[in-house]
C-alpha cells in the first residue's frame, strides 16, 4: 500500500478503521491539557497607555530641538528605565521575588523583571506621518495582580519624568551649546569690524566705493591745471609786452632828458636796465630770438665799454634823482609789470599745488586696484562673519522659545490615557486556549499515529491492493463464507479480513 498512489478513499477507509484510536486521543489531550494549565503559576498582566501628546504651538511657529525620530527616541528611553540601574531600586522598594532574592543573584532578578516589562509602541494609521508616534503601551506581567498594577506605575512615571528630563536635558544642552558659539561669533564678528574700520582709516580716500569720486577729482584737477597753466602764459606775455613798452617808454624819457640836459643815467644803470630786459625776453623766447641777440650783444658792447672807462665812482641817488620825477606813464607801466610779478607768483603756486593734488589723486587711483582686492577680502570675511552671528541668534532666539514653550507645558509631553488596571483574569496561562490546544493537539497525534500505522501494515484490504501486489487483474470474487458454528473468524497474518472479498486472477 505504501509503494502505490493513495486516493481519497484510501484516506477515508484509514479513518474508518483507525477512528477509535484517533478519537480516544482527541478525548484524553483536552482534558489533559486544561489540567496542566491548572498546574501552571498564574501570571497576571498590568497594561497602561501611554499617549504622546504633539506640541500645542505648530512646528512652523516655533521649530523643537528634538530631532530624534520618536521610535528611536522610545528605544532609548526604554535601554535606560529598563536598566540594571533603574529596576534594582525597584525591585528593592517593592520586595519583588522574596524567595528568590536570598538564593538569586540581582542580576538574575534584573534579567527576569526585564521580560515581565515589555513596551510596545502604537502603530500610526494610514493618514498619519510615518514617523509619527501615537503613544504606546507598557505591560507588566507578574505572579502578584496588585504588584503588577504597581510595577506598571511605577514603569510609567520613571517614562513620563525621563521624557520630561532627557528633553529638558537636550534643550539645556542645545541653548548652551548655541550660546557658546554666539559668543565666538560675536568675537569673531567683533574682530572683523575692527579689521574693517582699521583699514577704512588708513585707506580712507581710495577705496573702491570712492574710485569714482577720485577719478572725478583728478579730471577736475587735471581742468584747473590747464587753465592756471594758460593763465600763467597770459601773465608772462602781458608782463613781457608792459616789459617792453616800459622799455621803451624809458628809453624815450631818457632820450628827452638828455635833449633837455637832464642827467643821463649812469653805465651801470643802463647794463641793468639791459639786463632786465634780456631776462624778460629770455622768459618768452628761446636764445636765437632776434631781439635776445641784439639784447646780448647791447649788454656785452655795454660791460666793455665800462671796462675801458675804468671804475667809476658811485653816484649819489640823491643828485641824479634830485628834480628828476618819472612820467606817470612810465610809474603806471612799472605798477603793471609789478602786479603781472605778483600774479605769476600765484599762478605759479597754484600750478605747483594742482599738480601735488594730481599726483596725490593719481596714485589713489593707481593703488585702487591692490586696496580693492584687500577690502573685497576683508568684507567677505566680515559678511562670512555676520551671516554666521545672524544664523546662530536665530538658532538661539529659536532654541530660547523651544524651551520656554517646554517649560509652559506646550511641546511635545507624554500623558497617561489609561492608568495601569488591577487584572482580575490571569493572563497566563490561559486555561480554555490550553484545553483547545491540547484537544487539537491529541487530534494532530491521532491522526499521526493512525497514518504510520497504516503505512507499516501489510496487509491486503482492496481490490487495488491485490492488483497492486500480484501485478493481475482480478476476474472473479469469491464472497467470504463463514462457518455457522464460528462466532468470530481467524485471521491469520497477511489473511484478508471476514468482510472482505478474496479476488482469484489469471494472466489473461
Amino acid at each position: 500500500m505504501t509503494q502505490r498512489e493513495l486516493t481519497p478513499a484510501d484516506y477515508i477507509a484509514m479513518l474508518r478503521r483507525r477512528w477509535v484510536l484517533v478519537v480516544v486521543l482527541a478525548a484524553i489531550g483536552g482534558p489533559l491539557a486544561y489540567g496542566v494549565a491548572r498546574i501552571l503559576p498564574a501570571k497576571y498582566k498590568s497594561q497602561t497607555l501611554v499617549l504622546v501628546q504633539p506640541p500645542t504651538v505648530s512646528d512652523n511657529i516655533v521649530r523643537p530641538l528634538d530631532s530624534i525620530d520618536p521610535t528611536e527616541r522610545l528605544a532609548s528611553m526604554k535601554q535606560e528605565i529598563l536598566s540594571r540601574t533603574r529596576l534594582e531600586p525597584i525591585i528593592r522598594q517593592f520586595g519583588l521575588y522574596p524567595e528568590d532574592v536570598s538564593r538569586l543573584s540581582m542580576d538574575t532578578l534584573v534579567e527576569r523583571l526585564q521580560d515581565a516589562v515589555e513596551v510596545t509602541p502604537v502603530q500610526p494609521m494610514a493618514e498619519t506621518r510615518a514617523n509619527n508616534l501615537p503613544g504606546f503601551y507598557i505591560n507588566v506581567t507578574l505572579s502578584d495582580p496588585r504588584m503588577a498594577q504597581e510595577i506598571c506605575t511605577a514603569i510609567t512615571s520613571m517614562f513620563i519624568e525621563e521624557s520630561i528630563r532627557g528633553s529638558q536635558q537636550r534643550s539645556k544642552t542645545t541653548t548652551d551649546f548655541l550660546a557658546q558659539q554666539l559668543d565666538e561669533a560675536k568675537k569673531n564678528l567683533d574682530d572683523q569690524d575692527k579689521k574693517l574700520a582699521a583699514f577704512k582709516s588708513i585707506y580712507l580716500n581710495t577705496l573702491p566705493d570712492q574710485e569714482q569720486t577720485n577719478l572725478n577729482l583728478l579730471t577736475g584737477l587735471t581742468s584747473q591745471l590747464d587753465a592756471a597753466t594758460q593763465a600763467l602764459s597770459r601773465a608772462q606775455q602781458d608782463k613781457s609786452f608792459a616789459e617792453s613798452l616800459l622799455t621803451q617808454q624809458i628809453g624815450a624819457w631818457q632820450q628827452s632828458q638828455s635833449a633837455t640836459g637832464a642827467s643821463p643815467d649812469t653805465l651801470q644803470e643802463q647794463l641793468a636796465t639791459l639786463q632786465t630786459q634780456l631776462a624778460s625776453l629770455q622768459a618768452r623766447y628761446t636764445d636765437d630770438y632776434p631781439d635776445v641777440i641784439k639784447a646780448k650783444h647791447d649788454i656785452a658792447m655795454l660791460q666793455k665799454r665800462i671796462a675801458d672807462e675804468g671804475p667809476e665812482k658811485p653816484a649819489d641817488p640823491n643828485k641824479i634823482r634830485a628834480g628828476v620825477v618819472e612820467p606817470a606813464q612810465i610809474t603806471q607801466l612799472r605798477a603793471q609789470v609789478h602786479s603781472f610779478d605778483q600774479m605769476i607768483a600765484e599762478k605759479s603756486k597754484e600750478q605747483e599745488r594742482i599738480k601735488e593734488e594730481i599726483k596725490t589723486y593719481e596714485a589713489r587711483v593707481q593703488s585702487s586696484p591692490v586696496v580693492e582686492e584687500q577690502y573685497k577680502e576683508l568684507t567677505r570675511g566680515y559678511q562670512t562673519a555676520l551671516d554666521s552671528y545672524n544664523d546662530l541668534l536665530k538658532k538661539k532666539t529659536d532654541a530660547d522659545m523651544a524651551v520656554q514653550l517646554a517649560s509652559d507645558s506646550a511641546g511635545e509631553q507624554f500623558s497617561v490615557l489609561d492608568p495601569a488596571n488591577l487584572p482580575t483574569k490571569p493572563s497566563f496561562p490561559n486555561r480554555p486556549l490550553f484545553a483547545a490546544g491540547g484537544l487539537g493537539g491529541g487530534l494532530a497525534l491521532g491522526l499521526g499515529l493512525a497514518f504510520l500505522m497504516e503505512m507499516r501494515d501489510s496487509s491486503l484490504k482492496s481490490e487495488r491492493d491485490v492488483e497492486f501486489a500480484l501485478r493481475l487483474p482480478v476476474l472473479a470474487v469469491v464472497p467470504s463464507i463463514q462457518p455457522v458454528a464460528s462466532k468470530r473468524p481467524r485471521r491469520g497474518a497477511g489473511q484478508m479480513p471476514a468482510d472482505s472479498n478474496l479476488g482469484l486472477g489469471a494472466r489473461a
